[in-house]
């Protein structure tokens, strides 16, 4: 065999295998660092927009979900051949596409207690614009307060919510404050005379849309929540608009004055009111689910004060009320939030689903339960002396500080008595 064959024979295949590998090493696809367009959609078709940045963190993909001033840390990321798993480190969902072309394509998969929804998901890499790619102009300017009424998709339900806004040019922000909680940081656009509103963040996906008659009313809105949900409102700007008090939505039936209850810690230990760690202390007691948001942001503050409070005197009990009622599925939840935010107090395990009625079952001397989260106000001697309904968090601004303001004031006074 000539020199000239035999390379042709041998060199020639190894070659182009080593041309075919190369070429594959330099085509495999990532995520691109920097600003992603994502959207949701939903079953009738509307698509909820939301923005993340991609970040290389010692040779991991970090992801931060972009809502207004709200930066959501997502760190748990697989990504084998073309397919990436973005794991949700709260609230038991992720998002599962194919990487084609450097974009993402897939599902937004959330878990409940029956049914695992999905929602159509797509990313684009390098597009930091929220609702439109082009210049936009805005008629007018909807920084303030205002009185807003939410009617469901069968008009049967009506909510009264207040809508506080912060208006730069054409960038809106802000969010919708009920007597029940917040629908935490909202991000979008005025555009000519129509609003634009989202926010997507392991749990909730939602899109308000508005049409603006003037300065000082909002006509034929739509909510967009999640897969199915739509709903429409209204609003009209109102600097003097309220809620009910969040004290008196929720109290003690007759005859009662102290909780009594006895459930498993995550180390599978009782704990009860009644053990020794709780005597003559103030003691709070929170009601949560690891699947709601309010919770998450609730159960942040709680932790950072905990650690300022637990010396003067003061204990936390966390309640959880999960989804399901399998222990370890729960207890796996709820050690994910406790880890997130570093929670020492004690996280009990219920037992209970997040069903209203299941919280009232589990402490009949509840008169009602009105929402996730609320937080109960023991005193030094067993007694309950306040209830709180909801959650104002650090997407409500001024109403977050004087939760904060007000709460710890009422923490003072109880362990100021003797």
């Amino acid at each position: 065999m000539s020199a000239q064959r035999f390379f042709l024979i041998v060199f020639v295949p190894f070659i182009l295998v080593l041309t075919i590998l190369s070429c594959s090493q330099v085509e495999k696809q990532t995520l691109q660092a920097g600003i992603w367009r994502a959207t949701l959609k939903t079953k009738l078709g509307a698509e909820i927009p939301f923005n993340f940045e991609v970040l290389d963190s010692a040779d991991k993909k970090l992801i931060h979900i972009i809502n207004g001033e709200e930066r959501f840390r997502v760190d748990e990321i697989t990504l084998k051949d073309d397919s990436v798993t973005i794991q949700m480190p709260l609230f038991e969902s992720e998002i599962r596409a194919l990487l084609v072309n450097n974009n993402l394509s897939g599902k937004w998969v959330k878990h409940l207690r029956d049914t695992n929804p999905e929602m159509e998901f797509t990313a684009v890499p390098n597009a930091t614009w929220r609702f439109f790619n082009t210049d936009v102009t805005a008629n007018y300017d909807l920084s303030g307060r205002w009185s807003a009424t939410f009617l469901s998709s069968d008009k049967k339900d009506t909510t009264v919510a207040i809508g506080e806004f912060k208006q730069n040019n054409t960038r809106l922000t802000g969010t919708f404050l009920t007597s029940t909680g917040d629908y935490r940081f909202l991000e979008g656009t005025v555009s000519d005379n129509k609003l634009y509103l989202s926010c997507f963040d392991g749990s909730h996906a939602y899109l308000f849309t508005g049409k603006l008659i003037n300065d000082s009313t909002i006509a034929s809105g739509t909510f967009h929540s999640g897969l199915t949900s739509m709903e429409t409102w209204t609003a009209k700007k109102d600097e003097h608009a309220i809620l009910p008090d969040a004290y008196s939505l929720t109290g003690l039936k007759s005859g009662f004055d102290k909780l009594e209850f006895s459930f498993l810690n995550l180390n599978n230990e009782k704990i009860s009111l009644a053990d020794n760690k709780f005597k003559n202390k103030v003691v709070v007691v929170q009601f949560f689910g690891s699947w709601c948001p309010n919770c998450m942001d609730e159960t942040a503050y709680l932790s950072s004060f905990y650690d300022t409070y637990k010396n003067k005197g003061v204990e936390i009990i966390g309640l959880a009320y999960e989804r399901s009622t399998d222990l370890e599925r729960s207890k796996k939840s709820v050690r994910r939030m406790k880890d997130r935010f570093n929670v020492k107090y004690d996280m009990l395990i219920t037992g209970y689903t997040d069903n209203k009625l299941e919280v009232v079952k589990s402490l009949p001397m509840l008169d009602q339960f009105v929402a996730f989260p609320t937080i109960i106000l023991v005193d030094k001697s067993g007694k309950v002396r306040k209830i709180h309904t909801g959650f104002s968090g650090p997407g409500t601004g001024s109403h977050y500080t004087d939760f904060v303001k007000e709460f710890e004031n009422n923490i003072n006074n109880l362990l100021a008595e003797k």
